[in-house]
């Protein structure tokens, strides 16, 4: 049960994190206006793929978990 316990909370904390994320994604400066992020306008409709950030994303995501994973290990 320990082990589930443990899970739970780190997935609470992730949750969190992302969410935090989303609220302040606005104010911070090229978040989703990258060069590479496509967005196509007609009459009334919109289609956006962040296809640029989405990189950037995955970059510091894998980063930051490749260091827990490292500094989980020592």
């Amino acid at each position: 049960m320990d082990g589930i316990g443990r899970a739970l909370v780190v997935a609470g904390v992730i949750i969190l994190v992302i969410g935090l994320a989303l609220m302040f994604a606005e104010r911070v400066p090229f978040v989703g206006r990258l060069p590479g992020d496509i967005s196509l306008r007609g009459d009334g409709w919109t289609v956006y793929a962040p296809i640029a950030t989405s990189i950037v994303v995955s970059l510091v995501l894998t980063g930051a978990l490749s260091l827990f994973a490292w500094l989980a290990r020592r």
